[in-house]
């Protein structure tokens, strides 16, 4: 059989994405205990926000396809609208639902379809501690409650901001008030740039704030539990409202927490979607689901789990998706049997 290689092109962009990937595992990084799961999560300093180009020469623009993929949240999924990126990687679902149907930030419905959602199981958290007496987010706007809450980094902009600040900010405003209310009546804003960050776990065990309000779920969770902290339940209005936007609802005891006393309603924040411009030819959207395919060993998963083809269409609890697959992917995964 004769010997494969690749052409030197393509063998110095494939160098260049390992050596990127080598960057997670280097000293540049860290390890944090994730308390629900028991497992040593990797953080670091090293960027997150991933953009390649697969270009080609004007000579060759009739003939070949240039591709361009990107990672991150708002201004992503306009950029796949736009036309600027071929496909995104993007948190949660309701974030591209939200896109198709022209909610929220997003003035008019994109142009959207989705490739494959890959799974991730979170919901949305808003713990406080016990000794404030609060049950509802209704009681912290009626009594101004003062609290030192930890959440994410508070951005310039919604469009500039994280999918998991503008839900927080969402929420708050469908329950009457707001982060700059909190500050108003004297409380205090602890802002981590993930959930996972270890000063956050101190700061509850220290005592040092009595709410948090985030995803990342599993990596804080059980902790804010163990400490004297409840779940404040999202329901009623504020529950109605943010479905309107696009979100699902979901429940803590999804979680599998220790000590939760009851059944608390939330909003999901499920789903790692993969997406693509509804106009993208069905060649293209069938090799990306072919690359997928071919590559599901190596890439990984929030689960622990194999990549499983089936679950990337599936629509199920860990990879939900409310906006339709793109015509090519549609095809692949028929044909290949893992459309039910």
């Amino acid at each position: 059989m004769a010997t494969k290689r690749y052409n030197a092109g393509i063998q110095r962009a494939k160098g260049l994405l390992e050596i990127a990937a080598g960057l997670w595992d280097s000293s540049l990084s860290s390890e944090t205990r994730r308390a629900a799961e028991g497992v040593l999560q990797t953080d670091s300093r090293v960027g997150r926000v991933f953009r390649l180009s697969l270009g080609v020469k004007p000579s060759e623009r009739a003939s070949s396809i240039a591709i361009s993929f990107a990672t991150g949240s708002f201004r992503e999924i306009l950029g796949v609208a736009k036309g600027q990126y071929s496909m995104a990687w993007v948190n949660p679902s309701a974030m591209l639902t939200m896109a198709y149907r022209g909610k929220g930030l997003f003035k008019k419905p994109q142009p959207l379809r989705t490739i494959a959602t890959f799974p991730s199981f979170d919901v949305m958290g808003f713990a406080v501690h016990e000794s404030t007496g609060i049950t509802s987010l209704a009681q912290i706007k009626e009594r101004r409650v003062p609290l030192r809450l930890s959440t994410g980094d508070l951005p310039e902009s919604d469009l500039a901001g994280s999918a998991t600040m503008f839900t927080v900010a969402a929420t708050l405003k469908a329950a009457g008030f707001t982060l700059a209310d909190i500050k108003k009546w004297g409380g205090r804003i602890h802002s981590v740039p993930r959930p996972s960050d270890p000063r956050r776990r101190a700061a509850i065990e220290a005592g040092t704030i009595d709410a948090v309000f985030d995803e990342g779920i599993k990596s804080w969770g059980q902790t804010a539990i163990d400490n004297g902290f409840r779940y404040l339940p999202i329901e009623g209005a504020v529950l109605k409202q943010l479905k309107s936007l696009g979100y699902r609802a979901s429940t803590m005891s999804r979680c599998g927490f220790r000590g939760l006393q009851q059944e608390i309603s939330t909003v999901d924040f499920s789903g790692w979607p993969m997406i693509v411009h509804a106009q993208l030819p069905n060649q293209v959207a069938y090799a990306l689901c072919e690359a997928i395919e071919l590559r599901k060993e190596a890439i990984p998963t929030d689960n622990f789990k194999t990549l499983d083809m089936a679950q990337l269409c599936s629509n199920d609890d860990e990879a939900p998706f409310d906006v339709p697959l793109h015509p090519g992917a549609k095809r692949f995964y028929r044909e290949r049997g893992y459309l039910k």
